[in-house]
């Protein structure tokens, strides 16, 4: 019996043209798949949770596809995870994403080098969370961070879980603070 019961899904993309100052030329886009999910440890503990992060692999990668379609594979730059759990779970049940979501979006976009940032949390219905991104494959790279806010309106109910993968096109519009640029990368070591 699958230990993954999907109540909804829900796909956000965001267009950013400017942030107060020139009209980008090509605009920003960042994207979150989401979905909300059954917890199958609510209201108890479990100490095996190995069994349920394998199998989100599988959810892993139908969102991480999702976004790819979206976005298109080519022109992904940022990455980044995100789990909240309803209140009837514990943090351990969000942080099965971090190698389920990360392994997923490594897969399907090729096997980039850097870190998967992510954020979790154990909340009420309603909750947003504002999850951090940054350049796949090196995460030095200043331009990139960046951050965008998941979360449904009526979810995760108390006793579930809403896992997001999010993806975008590239750093902030108006990026001029220096540091480490995309062109600039060149150890390949997913740092620099």
């Amino acid at each position: 019996m699958s230990l993954i019961e999907i109540r909804k899904r829900s796909l956000t993309i965001e267009s950013i043209y400017h942030e107060g100052g020139p009209v980008a030329a090509t605009p920003l886009k960042l994207a979150a798949s989401c979905a909300v999910i059954k917890n199958p440890y609510a209201g108890r503990y479990e100490p095996d949770l190995l069994p349920f992060m394998a199998e989100l692999r599988t959810l892993g990668t139908l969102l991480a596809e999702e976004l790819v379609a979206t976005l298109g594979k080519e022109n992904v730059e940022v990455y980044s995870k995100a789990a909240i759990v309803g209140v009837d779970g514990e943090m351990e049940h969000g942080a099965v994403w971090h190698e389920a979501g990360g392994w997923a979006m490594r897969a399907v976009l090729g096997e980039p080098k850097a870190m998967v940032p992510a954020a979790k949390a154990v909340a009420a219905t309603g909750y947003r969370l504002m999850v951090p991104l940054h350049n796949i494959h090196a995460s030095y790279v200043r331009s990139h961070y960046n951050s965008m806010e998941i979360g449904i309106q009526d979810a995760p109910r108390p006793r579930e879980i809403l896992f997001a993968l999010v993806m975008g096109t590239g750093g902030r519009v108006h990026a001029r603070l220096g540091g480490l640029t995309k062109d600039g990368i060149k150890v390949h070591d997913g740092q620099r």
